[in-house]
């Protein structure tokens, strides 16, 4: 009999998480094994080459390709700045002259006799990657990054728009079945990550964004509301580029839902507490999902471990009718059951809220706590 795969969610107070932290393209480590980080401290940095022009010399000379060399007013290799003069030439005893100014600030890489072809490259834009997260380096990869490792709380939502944050946790919501509006956002949660507790309206988003608030954790976003807030569709497979001041990370799902009373409960007891968020999320291969990372937790907590699907373990369900909602698991029969899809599949009995149904296990994902 085949094995059914159920994706797992984490909601835990003391986890052991670790980061890989990689630059674009090779380039240099800047911390060794052993190393303490803080999440703003650079770890990495590289030098992206820059943007590449090309201007015809031999056209713009009315010369062979050839004969540019000769003409060079620049030595290749040579920094110039936009308006320079690249390459000049005259005729008819000096009547005409022609100039070529550089079309940009930078280098000139190289001239071709073949194409009279000038190659023009922008000064490199310089990359650097942060820790992200208070930890311990635990790995380097030479020439690329590190791997960091902590201990402390994660958080994993199922949606987010934006990159990594690092900020304090604000609480703004009075329990985790409260909207998040735009009236309870003020100019104190500047750079904060504010904690929620149901559904964000759009228009608290926007304030968000106009006060630049770091981050917002809320149980529920719609889904309409993400087009209104970018100004185009975003596939929810693939995210985390969006150009947004305020990272968002939903818990829950699309639509009018509470976060649950648990992750709520848990995110509300680290108020002014320090946090890494990070929205990026990926429904496919190389499962992503947003997150909240608050290192540094009681020693002497107990460590996540994931336990799977079992009788007894929490799951949400992430399909309609009953999607968004927690349960928890009462029964796992090993018969095929018959779906109204007439297909036959490995089932799982959850109890919502004292109801008993029977799900495809691929329509819930455990809870790992």
């Amino acid at each position: 009999m085949g094995d059914a795969y159920t994706p797992g969610l984490t909601v835990t107070r003391s986890a052991v998480v670790r980061k890989t932290r990689r630059l674009p393209l090779a380039g240099e480590v800047l911390v060794g094994i052993g190393a303490t980080v803080r999440a703003t401290d650079v770890v990495a940095r590289t030098q992206l080459p820059g943007k590449v022009s090309l201007v015809n010399l031999a056209t713009a000379l009315g010369v062979f390709p050839d004969e540019v060399e000769a003409k060079l007013v620049v030595k290749v290799g040579a920094a110039v700045t936009r308006g320079e003069t690249l390459a000049e030439s005259s005729a008819l005893f000096g009547l005409f002259h022609h100039r070529v100014p550089s079309p940009v600030t930078g280098t000139l890489e190289s001239v071709s006799a073949v194409t009279g072809m000038a190659v023009m490259r922008e000064p490199p834009s310089p990359v650097e990657v942060a820790a992200y997260i208070d930890g311990t380096i635990v790995e380097v990869i030479e020439g690329e990054g590190v791997v960091v490792e902590t201990r402390g709380t994660l958080v994993q939502g199922i949606f987010g728009l934006a990159g990594e944050r690092h900020a304090a946790i604000a609480v703004v919501a009075k329990d985790h079945e409260t909207p998040l509006e735009a009236a309870q956002l003020t100019d104190k949660h500047r750079g904060m990550i504010v904690l929620g507790g149901a559904r964000a309206t759009l228009a608290a988003l926007r304030r968000a964004v106009e006060l630049e608030v770091a981050a917002i954790v809320c149980g529920g976003f719609a889904y309409q509301d993400v087009r209104e807030l970018l100004g185009y569709d975003v596939g929810v497979a693939v995210t985390g580029n969006e150009n947004l001041a305020t990272t968002l990370v939903v818990t829950e799902g699309f639509g009018d839902i509470a976060m649950a009373h648990a992750t709520w409960e848990l995110l509300a007891s680290l108020d002014g507490k320090q946090a890494s968020v990070n929205g990026a999320t990926q429904i496919r291969a190389g499962v992503i999902r947003p997150e909240v990372i608050v290192p540094g937790v009681d020693a002497l907590a107990e460590v996540a471990v994931v336990q799977g699907l079992e009788v007894g373990a929490p799951v949400r369900c992430i399909r309609a009718p009953h999607f968004g909602r927690i349960g928890t698991v009462t029964n796992l029969p090993v018969e095929l059951a018959a779906m109204p899809t007439e297909t036959r599949t490995r089932v799982v009995e959850v109890e919502l809220a004292g109801e008993r149904v029977i799900l495809p296990r691929a329509n819930v994902e455990v809870i790992e706590r």
